[in-house]
């Protein structure tokens, strides 16, 4: 298959193309450098420098590449930040993935892989969440792409664009040479490696006093590689489906405090400790049910175990500094 990847020198989106590349398929990576660097590129695709918002560009790129699909990982991720500049991430992450399906359509484009988010649900009902769950964003970033799900239900309809949409949690650990490198890093689990690091003097929790076991916030981690696997599974899914919609989890929730105290396991460093007052639009709890993609693609998560997850990151950080 030849594959464009927008955000493809991101996290998720730099391992997707790492394990297209590994499996024989021809990868462009299409991302304007905004959170990362030329380096974060797999060897062996190639990269066109641009912005979602490059209408133009967007089309010569898919003229000249005539892909087989179209993975979308691009996009602003931080939901503190989108409460103090909504603006941006409708500009960002709603308008600009409308100027990508524009240019999909007119060059004859029509499967498309959406990197969406549980942020999608908003302070669910009832956990695990289910697919069928009310989507009632707490957050600008979670609207923004709730805001795409919905463009792309239109244009499933009028256009014909095929299109699998992944609704994700707290993403975590590294294949083999490749693993998170956000810049700023906003994410829990690198946050508290650089503290084993001595890179940062200490994690802050925000808010000890939701209705959680032990007061803070309850999130599904998922290993990148499965996240990645997950993709993989619904791009060849749309040659048969012409729309899904899947929650990608681990199935089960670690609070903030759990997530800390499995660093302390697998580093052997101390970790200290700073309490602040919860951010606005932080759920209590989001786990996922992931049952709909196991049964109908196959598909498995292959580090079910914290430990595991964090040891994965753990390798990669120590490398990444060494």
């Amino acid at each position: 298959m030849k594959v464009l990847i927008t955000g493809g020198a991101g996290y998720i989106g730099g391992t997707v193309s790492r394990l297209l590349l590994s499996g024989g398929h021809t990868v462009t990576v299409y991302d304007n450098l905004c959170h990362s660097k030329r380096s974060a590129v797999a060897q062996g695709s190639e990269f066109i420098e641009g912005d979602l918002a490059d209408s133009e560009l967007l089309k010569k790129t898919l003229e000249a590449g005539r892909f087989d699909g179209v993975m979308h990982f691009a996009a602003l991720i931080e939901a503190g930040e989108s409460m103090q500049r909504p603006e941006m991430y409708f500009r960002n992450n709603t308008a600009s993935t409308l100027t990508l399906l524009e240019a999909m359509i007119a060059t004859g484009h029509d499967r498309l892989v959406f990197s969406s988010t549980a942020a999608c649900y908003g302070e669910p009902e009832k956990t695990p969440i289910l697919e069928d769950a009310k989507l009632q964003p707490t957050n600008p970033y979670g609207e923004s792409k709730l805001l795409v799900e919905q463009m792309l239900r239109w244009m499933n309809s009028q256009h014909g664009l095929r299109y699998a949409s992944l609704r994700y949690f707290n993403v975590a650990g590294a294949i083999e040479g490749y693993g998170e490198a956000h810049e700023p890093e906003s994410h829990l689990i690198p946050l508290i490696l650089d503290v084993a690091l001595g890179r940062r003097a200490s994690i802050k929790i925000f808010g000890r006093d939701y209705p959680t076991k032990d007061g803070t916030c309850v999130r599904d981690y998922i290993h990148v590689r499965d996240l990645a696997e997950a993709h993989l599974l619904a791009l060849g899914a749309l040659a048969e489906k012409s729309r899904v919609i899947y929650n990608i989890g681990n199935g089960q929730g670690f609070s903030v405090l759990e997530v800390i105290e499995s660093v302390r396991r697998v580093t052997g460093k101390a970790i200290a400790v700073e309490e602040c007052d919860r951010r606005a639009g932080d759920p209590a709890v989001l786990v996922a049910s992931s049952e709909k993609i196991k049964q109908e693609l196959g598909w498995k998560p292959q580090f079910a175990e914290l430990d595991a997850i964090v040891a994965s990151a753990w390798d990669w950080h120590q490398r990444r500094y060494a």
